[in-house]
């Protein structure tokens, strides 16, 4: 067994690039620039006013001065400046040549056409071409965009940008119990429910699943089941990669010419985890328990789907206090299901009494995955543990 460090080592080294794709940027949200966007334009592309006053001379400021125009945003003021005058001007409006300063209203006292300055004491006011960012400037974050970066990318007057493909993801559940969700389940039968959660991982992870048909428990099934993920970027299977006599999914992918990055790790839940390459597409194999297939679809999944679309992964551990207290933790590193609570000065964190893999609705209630290291010693209530939010 490996570390859960080195399968992501890995698993991320599985990784390859995905083209690239032209899209309008109000469609841009939440994906990855596959190319710097380039600014067309300056911003602001003149010397604005900060604020509603009067632009002036600094040199005139001691002296009454008369108001001989106005500027408002869109409509500039083009007459020339002089000597013991001032221009209305509002904000966002372009400040006319030869001035440079532009007083607040509140801070002269206007009477008719005149006025003088009051208090100086405010700056000048103008926000200086090219103060935000400058035609030709890139822009290029190796991350998802936000709403504030779409923002940015339209003032940089740029329609259309090229992103990441969503890289498309084949699932592949197998096992004879198997049924869909609305099938009445026949004897020894259950409803396959991994392939619809690990579906939704990789959604949120910014890729496109496909969900193929559940898989026998033979190897024409799975080879059918593989061959049916032909053209996917990458293929995850669930279950059937222990070690048992119906656990077919290692032996076909070997069959298949399978390139094997490893095989099990030191964690719970999800020990039975496998990775490699069949051909050019990065191929994981999921364990069958559903908690165990999640909790490895977040640690190992959405990470390489993020490297293959350019972002650098981090799972963003955070800190808690422990609010009970727990017995040492043996050789295999542990994610624990838990509840997480207000605290004094960090979040309190409460583990589930019961972290059987095979409790779904415990997942369900989950707020966030306490990480143990392997051997960890025994923790009192108190003490500062790492843990994985699972919410926002």
């Amino acid at each position: 067994m490996i570390s859960v460090e080195e399968a992501l080592a890995k698993v991320l080294g599985l990784a390859h690039p995905v083209a690239g794709e032209i899209i309008p940027i109000d469609q841009a949200w939440g994906r990855v620039l596959a190319q710097p966007a380039v600014s067309r334009i300056t911003q602001p592309p003149f010397d604005a006013s900060a604020m509603d006053g009067y632009a002036v001379r600094t040199v005139d400021m001691d002296r009454p001065l008369s108001v001989i125009g106005e500027a408002a945003a869109g409509r500039p003021w083009t007459g020339r400046a002089a000597p013991s005058t001032a221009v209305r001007i509002f904000t966002g409006a372009a400040v006319p040549d030869g001035y440079d300063r532009v007083v607040m209203q509140e801070h002269v006292v206007r009477e008719g056409d005149r006025l003088r300055v009051a208090d100086r004491s405010s700056g000048t006011n103008i926000r200086k071409a090219g103060d935000d960012f400058r035609q030709g400037e890139c822009f290029a974050p190796a991350r998802r965009l936000t709403a504030a970066d779409i923002g940015l990318l339209a003032a940089m007057n740029i329609p259309a940008v090229t992103v990441a493909k969503r890289p498309r993801v084949a699932v592949l559940a197998g096992g004879d119990e198997l049924v869909p969700p609305g099938t009445p389940p026949g004897p020894g039968q259950i409803v396959s429910s991994n392939d619809l959660a690990i579906a939704a991982l990789v959604r949120e992870a910014g890729a496109d699943p496909i969900i193929l048909p559940i898989a026998c428990d033979t190897e024409d099934s799975l080879r059918a089941g593989f061959a049916s993920a032909s053209g996917a970027d990458l293929l995850v299977t669930i279950g059937g990669a222990s070690v048992g006599d119906h656990d077919l999914v290692g032996k076909v992918a070997a069959d298949l010419g399978l390139q094997r990055a490893f095989y099990k790790i030191a964690m719970r839940p999800g020990k039975p985890l496998m990775a490699g390459r069949l051909g050019e597409m990065p191929m994981v194999g999921l364990p069958g328990n559903p908690v165990s297939a999640i909790v490895c679809g977040i640690l190992f999944i959405q990470p390489l789907i993020a490297a293959m679309q350019g972002v650098r992964p981090s799972h963003g551990l955070r800190k808690a206090r422990l609010a009970a207290d727990l017995a040492a933790e043996g050789d295999r590193q542990h994610y624990l299901r838990a509840a997480l609570e207000n605290g004094d000065d960090l979040p309190l964190i409460r583990p589930f009494s019961s972290q059987d893999s095979a409790r779904l609705s415990l997942m369900a209630q989950a707020d966030a995955l306490l990480v143990r290291p392997p051997n960890d010693p025994p923790r009192p209530a108190g003490d500062i543990v790492s843990f994985l939010p699972l919410r926002g």
